[in-house]
């Protein structure tokens, strides 16, 4: 789950990291009245779940009141793009006045989890206020990454070396360790998936501030805790991903036009990776889990027809803990309760798999059975018009 920048700002300060003021402003006097406050300036920024804000003309200096007001019109209600948007962009519901501050120098740094060692790991870059991938594309050399041990946590010789290859010196040196520690605190205490703070900013007083943050939380952690879960700003999410979520479904859309039904992230890689292996493209990633039922077999093909594109679908299902004349008997129900227009084809093995067959092959429908994997990816294939 991801927050929005007001949102991961207020977390920070909770853990006593460094960042600017700030208020969301409900309309154009409100944006006003804070600027006023803040001595007469501020920053005007559109809030989306979504980076390169700056670029797309969501992040406005207002120098007067009233420009404030102005800008809030602007940017309230607009349509965003960025290049994390895709062409179709965000709309803007929330605008954030924040205060300005005068910026010596503008740094990167995050925390992630890194698959490939299996820890928390520190990014850091003298190279702060654009994309790390720029950054890593164009000088890699200026990238640090630290990883952090989960037993000893982070440890006095690695904020040092985050420090220096930041390059903070002097006073601004000082503040890099508890500044460091209260991230990770925070990382670890609130079950975070990513902290992004770029840019990172020393001041011109010299002072260590995060002026722009992105946090993301592991979802599988989120009954843990219900203060986070209530940033949660379901009009940034995907109707259909928000629909699928409330009935136990995991559901990515994708721009392609065979709609994917299985069970389980790494056969849903699989199915896909078949699919374009025969010319064609996933639609979406539809995962129904271990134990899906015949009506949450239903309400996943209903989901997968939400959108026009889908020309076809493809079910692959390992039957262990799921049994495949479910499976059968909700493809069955689906397609004579929704009415499905498209052609299906199903790849079943495992549980209960021969009487899950001779469901759909005697069901009267026109529903293919697949021999195996590659048998059911080259009809799904060939049924495309």
């Amino acid at each position: 789950m991801d927050i929005h920048e007001y949102q991961a700002k207020e977390l920070l300060r909770q853990f006593n990291i460094a960042t600017p003021d700030g208020r969301v402003a409900r309309n154009a006097a409100e944006a006003a009245t804070i600027t006023r406050e803040f001595g007469g300036q501020s920053v005007v920024k559109a809030q989306i779940h979504a980076g390169g804000r700056g670029k797309g003309g969501g992040v406005k200096f207002a120098r007067t009141p009233e420009q404030a007001a102005e800008l809030f019109d602007q940017i309230s209600g607009m349509t965003l793009v960025t290049k994390q948007t895709g062409p179709e962009g965000r709309k803007v519901r929330t605008v954030y006045i924040a205060q300005p501050i005068d910026i010596a120098s503008e740094l990167y740094l995050s925390l992630l989890v890194d698959r490939g060692s299996a820890r928390v790991a520190v990014l850091a870059s003298s190279e702060g206020g654009v994309e790390i991938e720029e950054v890593a594309a164009r000088t890699p050399e200026k990238i640090v990454k630290v990883d952090i041990h989960p037993g000893l946590g982070l440890a006095g010789y690695q904020v040092r070396e985050v420090a220096l290859a930041l390059g903070l010196k002097g006073e601004t040196l000082k503040q890099a360790a508890p500044f460091l520690r209260n991230l990770y605190r925070l990382f670890v205490d609130k079950d975070c998936s990513m902290v992004e703070i770029n840019p990172l900013v020393v001041t011109a007083q010299g002072d260590l501030t995060a002026l722009d943050a992105k946090i993301g939380f592991d979802d599988n952690a989120l009954f843990r805790h219900p203060e986070i879960q209530a940033y949660r700003d379901r009009s940034e999410e995907a109707p259909t991903e928000t629909e699928a979520s409330s009935f136990g479904l995991n559901f990515i859309k994708l721009d392609g036009d065979i709609g994917c039904m299985v069970n389980g992230a790494g056969l849903a890689m699989a199915t896909m990776d078949i699919i374009k292996l025969h010319g064609r493209t996933p639609a979406n990633f539809l995962d129904v889990g271990g134990g899906a039922s015949e009506d949450a077999v239903k309400n996943a093909f209903r989901i997968i027809l939400q959108d026009p594109g889908v020309k076809a679908v493809l079910v692959n299902i390992f039957g262990g803990i799921m049994r495949c004349d479910i499976v059968a008997r909700g493809i069955v129900n689906a397609s004579r309760e929704i009415g499905i227009k498209v052609p299906v084809v199903a790849r079943l093995e495992g549980t209960n798999v021969e009487e899950g067959k001779r469901i759909l092959q005697e069901s009267g429908l026109k529903i293919q059975v697949g021999a195996d994997l590659e048998d059911a990816a080259a009809k799904v294939a060939a049924a495309v018009p």
